[in-house]
């Protein structure tokens, strides 16, 4: 007997537990790839994610302020009766995640809009979630459940390849298209065969597996999968993609693969990766009450720390002219300190409809000789100035690049991940610049926040813009105002240097 009050609650503390807590096997990963880098710009990346989560554990904050999608894959017991019929499965998950999400102490952000192809409205407690239900022999109930960021999600990527084809070859063009914004190094879930909408289910249900690439390694395959993790494994990291997208030599930590059978002329692959905050928990349901998650030692995280060196530029953001940032180089790290503006996707599309219609900017938004920051963050808690505030992926707001450079006076821009062509184009004709903070650090850069207000499109929530004023919050020059973009050079390197010590 299955009590649907133990159920619920399981889910909300599992949703809690996985906002703030890394899975051990990942940061040992993530240890073990700091340890081996050697490109600066990727050894520091992987600092700010480690000293983040670390951070996260002990103030039981969000790892990122994407506190993702829910997705729940349910096995359930043939044998299983439960106390109360009535609420469904997808039911009970949602009232989980309606607590977790809700929870005074530790609110997360709400993400999921309702009507997706026209009003996109926010439901505001993060459900529905996406759930998988399967009838299995035994009496128990078996839970693995993730919160799933957008940024690595739209990252997905589907084909359907003819039987013949190499699917490590397709990895290996396909993974550099993907660009930064799901947040490498993490793990790549592979669904293959099926059909296409059961591929899509492995990829996910594959990521759900612990990081043992390194067990693989040292003991070799002896399957064909296995085969295939390693061999995808190896092109992956060999591409020089790093940490962040800026080149180096970690860009996946491990390979994870499920297959079912699937038709004589089909070879459906789908590939979905796991960002820096890779969230996920399982925990079995017997009857003797709710699932008991043990928190991680403080002892699992390594001591990492991150030295401000000597060419370190220290930047005031209130001061700030034309000719210093045309003094910027493209990998250089700075420190802002200062005012700043924030808006993404809903704050943009607003604000270009104001300039379109000649009704002009609300009162109080002023972008002239500004920086603006994409970012959504989480609700405040106690003392604190704002919640979790990592950067969002600034692809999105390419559209609206040329427009807010040319009409607004806009002098910077703040994100994670690459710009497209045209945008780089754009941001060397205006001479702006594009700064990257580092993504899977949102709990890091929120304590660089000293104040925090909202000045315009309130009802907009966590998409109005505000204005954050902070001090040393540590960015890379990603787009300088020459154009020269750190996304293109960093992974040229280094898939070079990977090459020549490989044939050294």
């Amino acid at each position: 007997m299955i009590k649907q009050a133990d159920f619920i609650e399981s889910i909300a503390d599992a949703l809690q537990y996985i906002s703030y807590y890394h899975p051990k096997d990942f940061v040992d990963a993530m240890a073990a790839a700091y340890e081996r880098e050697e490109s600066t710009a990727a050894k520091d990346a992987i600092a700010q994610i480690l000293i983040n989560s670390r951070m996260s554990a002990e103030g039981k904050r969000p790892l990122c302020q994407d506190t993702g999608i829910v997705t729940c894959f349910v096995k359930v017991g043939m044998g299983v009766q439960w106390d109360k019929t009535d609420m469904t499965v997808q039911q009970m998950v949602d009232e989980g995640v309606r607590r977790a999400y809700t929870n005074p102490d530790n609110p997360l952000r709400a993400s999921i809009v309702a009507d997706p192809a026209g009003s996109r409205k926010n439901t505001k407690d993060n459900t529905p979630s996406v759930v998988h239900i399967d009838m299995v022999a035994g009496h128990h109930i078996e839970v693995m459940i993730a919160a799933k960021g957008g940024g690595s999600e739209n990252k997905a990527k589907m084909a359907m390849l003819n039987p013949s084809d190499d699917i490590a070859a397709w990895v290996e063009k396909t993974l550099p298209t993907m660009g930064a914004g799901w947040c490498p190094p993490g793990m790549l879930g592979i669904g293959i065969g099926g059909t296409a909408e059961k591929a899509a289910v492995l990829a996910k249900e594959a990521l759900m597996e612990s990081v043992d690439i390194h067990e693989l390694l040292a003991r070799g395959a002896e399957t064909t999968e296995e085969q295939l993790r390693l061999d995808i494994f190896k092109r992956a990291n060999a591409l020089g993609i790093g940490a962040q997208g800026l080149g180096g030599l970690t860009t996946v930590l491990d390979i994870k693969i499920k297959s079912a059978p699937t038709h004589a002329a089909s070879k459906p692959v789908v590939m979905i990766p796991n960002c820096a905050a890779t969230r996920h928990v399982h925990f079995h349901l017997d009857g003797t009450g709710p699932a008991e998650l043990t928190p991680p030692s403080l002892a699992d995280w390594p001591e990492i720390t991150r030295e401000v060196g000597a060419d370190v530029r220290r930047v005031n953001l209130d001061t700030v002219t034309q000719a210093d940032i045309e003094q910027w180089q493209s990998g250089e790290t700075i420190l802002l300190s200062g005012k700043m503006l924030t808006g993404r996707d809903a704050a943009h599309k607003r604000i270009q409809s104001l300039i379109e219609s000649g009704e002009g900017l609300p009162e109080g938004v002023d972008f002239s000789g500004k920086f603006i920051y994409y970012v959504g963050p989480v609700d405040p808690v106690g003392t604190e100035v704002v919640g979790p505030a990592g950067p969002t992926t600034a692809t999105r707001m390419d559209k609206f690049t040329d427009l807010m450079l040319d009409k607004t006076g806009l002098m910077g821009m703040i994100g994670k991940a690459e710009r497209g062509p045209a945008t780089v184009a754009s941001i060397k004709k205006h001479k702006a610049v594009y700064l990257m903070a580092v993504g899977g650090a949102a709990y890091l850069v929120s304590k660089a926040i000293k104040k925090s207000r909202v000045v315009a499109f309130e009802d907009l929530g966590m998409e109005a813009i505000y204005e954050f004023d902070v001090q040393d919050m540590p960015v890379t020059v990603a787009v300088d105002s020459q154009g020269v973009n750190a996304h293109e050079t960093g992974p040229a390197i280094w898939k070079v240097n990977i090459a020549n010590a490989a044939n050294a």
